[in-house]
């Protein structure tokens, strides 16, 4: 099974990014790029790959350890960027330090349920918005999202979700993602410093 942890910010903040990104499809070349689809947007908190079986019910188990380490935070969809020509994205802000805090940790829950992960790239939170393709210049779309300030929200779970890709050879289709369990943080206690465990 294809396995990730995510944040799933709720509807009416997705409604907020929805309209901006609205605006992008206008821009030249917006219909060559792969836009992904909002009903699916999501914050990757790690990606555990390919997992067998056997090895799910202690991932289960070891990220609600997880939950109940960090507290609820709060985060904005603000801003956005890209990474080199290949993916278009929408900005995190607010209490970064906490989610990637519980990015950390939801990653080594799955190092230590013995899955196999890649190290070598540094945690960078984002909303993927579309993957570039045909050779299209991601900077200006970049750029129509750096006014982008969305409202605000408490991050209070995240979500374990199978990912299932689709068939080959089918134009427009787009992956869809299953939860298959959630998992809620603990509330903030008014001295502590969120993301600690």
């Amino acid at each position: 099974m294809r396995l990730f942890a995510a944040v799933l910010p709720p509807e009416p903040v997705l409604d907020e990014l929805t309209t901006a990104v609205r605006e992008l499809h206008h821009l030249p070349g917006a219909g060559r790029l792969r836009w992904t689809d909002p009903g699916g947007w999501h914050l990757v908190l790690a990606f555990f790959g390919d997992v067998p079986p056997e090895r799910v019910p202690e991932l289960r188990e070891r990220l609600g350890r997880v939950a109940g380490r960090h507290d609820r935070h709060q985060l904005s969809l603000t801003g956005g960027g890209r990474f080199a020509q290949r993916v278009l994205w929408a900005g995190v802000a607010g209490q970064v330090g906490a989610l990637r805090g519980l990015a950390a940790a939801s990653t080594a829950a799955g190092r230590h349920s013995g899955i196999a992960l890649d190290d070598h790239r540094p945690y960078h939170p984002h909303l993927t918005i579309a993957r570039g393709r045909d050779r299209v210049d991601l900077t200006p779309y970049a750029s129509a999202l750096t006014d982008v300030a969305g409202t605000p929200w408490t991050v209070t779970g995240f979500t374990l979700l199978r990912s299932h890709l689709p068939a080959e050879g089918l134009p427009g289709q787009r992956p869809r993602y299953e939860p298959l369990a959630s998992y809620p943080l603990r509330q903030a206690t008014p001295n502590g410093p969120a993301g600690k465990g």
